[in-house]
């Protein structure tokens, strides 16, 4: 269920700009404009009102992204520019900014995605929205060629089936691996100044290491407002929750709001 729930977020995130409502193109247009006077915590508050009413856009989350940068809130930003990418995974400012952020962090991110992902290795440049579309369109085209190769039995039709078959299990199989990534993305970011990383679940425990803000690590379960995370080169510990935040959220989809 969570995963639908996930897909059907994505899917939506396309929804027309007249959806928005009036009062939310208003709250839109002063943020924008705090933001160009430099007043960043207005505009913040402005964008976070529209995340609440109207769901995220790719541009919304890349400008509170922005914003939180300017406020030096860098595990916020990174957070914000992580989501951001999700929706526009093409964005050259958006990798620029995000690149820019990491650079403040302290500590390491999580390490290569694994064979599978690299060996799909398109699907990083494309939303789960896109894949689905593709994936559509060639399973109609596909049945569309098996349905008239029932009636025209010309030697061209034959492989022109075994090319568009070919090409439909690639976009299923895309599909199907960008929907397992984003439905099983564990990815959290330290929004904590500095936390201590402890051997278990109780303040009292051991203190194994310390991380700082703007931190990716994996979170792999919680337990009673502790996380247990890990890190690329396999360290692991006790962290309170209100510590790091997930990247995918599960914030829900926008009803048509767009930021310039």
């Amino acid at each position: 269920m969570r995963r639908l729930l996930l897909l059907l977020a994505a899917l939506c995130v396309a929804a027309p700009l007249w959806a928005a409502s009036p009062e939310s193109r208003k709250v839109l247009q002063e943020a924008d404009r705090a933001y160009r006077e430099a007043q960043y915590q207005a505009a913040q508050d402005g964008y976070l009102q529209l995340l609440r009413n109207e769901g995220a856009t790719g541009h919304l989350l890349y400008n509170l992204g922005n914003t939180a940068f300017r406020l030096n809130q860098t595990g916020r930003a990174i957070l914000y520019y992580e989501r951001a990418r999700l929706l526009l995974p093409r964005d050259p400012d958006l990798a620029y900014n995000l690149a820019r952020a990491r650079e403040l962090a302290r500590d390491a991110a999580p390490g290569s995605a694994g064979f599978a992902n690299a060996a799909f290795f398109w699907l990083g440049s494309l939303t789960l929205a896109e894949i689905f579309w593709f994936f559509a369109a060639t399973n109609v085209l596909f049945w569309s060629l098996m349905l008239l190769r029932l009636y025209v039995k010309a030697e061209w039709t034959h492989y022109l089936l075994y090319l568009f078959l070919t090409v439909w299990l690639i976009a299923g199989a895309s599909f199907w691996m960008k929907w397992h990534q984003v439905g099983s993305d564990d990815r959290a970011v330290i929004l904590a100044a500095e936390v201590g990383i402890l051997a278990g679940p109780d303040i009292r425990d051991t203190l194994l290491f310390k991380l700082h803000e703007g931190t990716i690590v994996r979170q792999e379960r919680t337990e009673e407002g502790w996380s247990l995370i890990r890190l690329a080169d396999g360290k692991r510990g006790w962290l309170r929750s209100e510590g790091l935040e997930r990247i995918v959220a599960g914030y829900k989809p926008t009803r048509g709001l767009s930021s310039p």
